[in-house]
């Protein structure tokens, strides 16, 4: 919709629009988050449904195993690692002259099997939950069935029966190719020009159908669900709006418990727990938030992350207007090399339900996504392509905010020492090399005009 008001209106009724607009970094501390315990009422969707999810991976981990090898290690268990960061907290801490407080630690989504993002969680999640409804519906599978039977000539070509559609930027359309055409699904992905062509090509060389659009991810979205609304046998996976994919995402919070467990690190209120994610739409953020509220309650405090030329999230909850605005309604062109965050318009679902639940928002430049990026790499080994590197800077978002949300949250100097900070990295691994040397080459150019002022 365009404005109904003029953008100076807007700017002088909610101020930080007009840092929005010259696409400044700018952070938002979320006044209107309150008890978990009070906001988790706002989802439709309770820790009973994320059992569910966790257990239906795990009927599906026999059929992971045997049609993807490289999850044979984990028994078809689609998880990433937890490793700790402390050189480059060093260099942060250094960078903005600030004392060490807390620990820095990565969750490696960038090295999540099968699809090398944070998608592999909800996408894979949302297949799987199709193909077993209509294998049970269908006489394919029967409860208490080894599902490893999936991987087979005949379940393929029961599944050859139906389709499967989504629109994406890239890492969505990538985990739900992969997996539909691995279980025989006709699988088509609608995606917008910001895609990577090698994503393209991975999915063409796995069978996948891909059209590409020269609009954004909102057409390819719009004209998948149209296509497959005309197919009464075409399952669209809806980005905006579905909870499959959400509690997909909501199931990392209880292994994310483990881990820290096995790790020694204590979450509660004098341990608090900071999570940064990178956001697009929102529907991977959200319901890895909505996982985590349900494991630690007021313990856990997410903060989601935006590209400058893309903070839809930002803008749909700081205006209250959720999907109703897009940031093209306010002069912004949604151009970033952040390919997975390029959205337009947020998901009025994930807006609505975590709006009390999200601690903060903060947007990042492309710039400093591959100064970022070359900095992961350089101290801590770790190579992620420009979205995954959105929530580095959160830790030194929340060090050094003004806006009274520290005290607000009674995080105090004790508890903050005890804090243990968590950049969730959503994808990398799956780039081609020639494509990360050029992302580093970048980064490195940017990490070295700056450290030569």
């Amino acid at each position: 919709m365009a404005l109904a008001v003029p953008l100076e209106t807007w700017c002088q009724q909610h101020p930080l629009i007009a840092d929005l607009v010259r696409h400044a970094q700018v952070a938002w501390f979320n006044p209107g988050v309150v008890p978990s315990a009070q906001a988790l009422a706002d989802v439709p969707l309770g820790a009973a449904d994320i059992a569910q999810a966790s257990a239906r991976l795990e009927r599906f981990a026999p059929f992971i195993a045997s049609a993807f090898t490289q999850t044979v290690a984990s028994a078809g268990l689609i998880e990433s690692p937890l490793r700790p960061l402390p050189t480059l907290q060093a260099a942060l801490c250094d960078e903005l002259d600030i004392a060490p407080s807390g620990r820095l630690w990565l969750k490696a989504d960038n090295q999540l099997p099968i699809s090398g993002s944070i998608k592999a969680r909800g996408g894979i999640y949302e297949v799987l939950k199709h193909a077993e409804d209509l294998a049970l519906a269908h006489g394919l599978l029967k409860p208490g069935d080894d599902y490893a039977r999936l991987d087979s000539d005949a379940a393929r070509a029961f599944f050859g029966q139906y389709s499967i559609a989504v629109g994406s930027t890239g890492n969505l359309g990538l985990s739900i190719g992969m997996m539909g055409a691995r279980l025989g699904f006709r699988t088509t992905v609608h995606m917008s020009a910001d895609a990577r062509q090698w994503k393209k090509d991975r999915l063409r060389a796995c069978g996948v159908e891909v059209r590409e659009y020269e609009a954004d991810y909102g057409v390819a979205v719009a004209q998948g669900r149209r296509e497959a609304d005309a197919d009464p046998n075409c399952h669209f996976v809806d980005d905006e709006n579905s909870t499959d994919l959400f509690l997909g995402y909501a199931v990392a919070a209880e292994r994310l418990r483990g881990q820290l467990q096995d790790a020694g690190i204590q979450v509660d209120i004098d341990h608090p727990l900071f999570v940064y994610l990178p956001c697009g739409v929102g529907g991977g953020p959200g319901g890895v938030a909505f996982g985590l509220k349900q494991a630690f309650g007021d313990a856990v405090h997410c903060l989601f992350a935006e590209p400058t030329h893309s903070p839809c999230m930002l803008l749909g909850v700081y205006t209250g207007l959720h999907e109703q605005v897009s940031v093209y309604d306010f002069g912004l062109d949604n151009h970033t090399a952040a390919d997975g965050l390029a959205v337009g318009r947020p998901s009025g679902f994930v807006g609505r339900s975590m709006q009390r639940l999200v601690d903060g928002y903060y947007t990042v430049s492309d710039a400093e996504l591959f100064r970022l990026l070359a900095l992961m790499d350089r101290l801590e080994d770790e190579q992620l392509e420009p979205s995954a590197a959105a929530g580095v800077p959160g830790m030194g978002q929340v060090l050094l905010e003004n806006q009274g949300y520290r005290q607000r949250m009674g995080l105090d100097a004790r508890r903050m020492a005890n804090a243990t900070h968590l950049v969730w990295a959503t994808g990398g691994s799956m780039v081609p090399q020639q494509e990360m040397d050029a992302y580093l080459e970048k980064g490195r150019a940017i990490l070295h005009g700056r450290q030569g002022h």
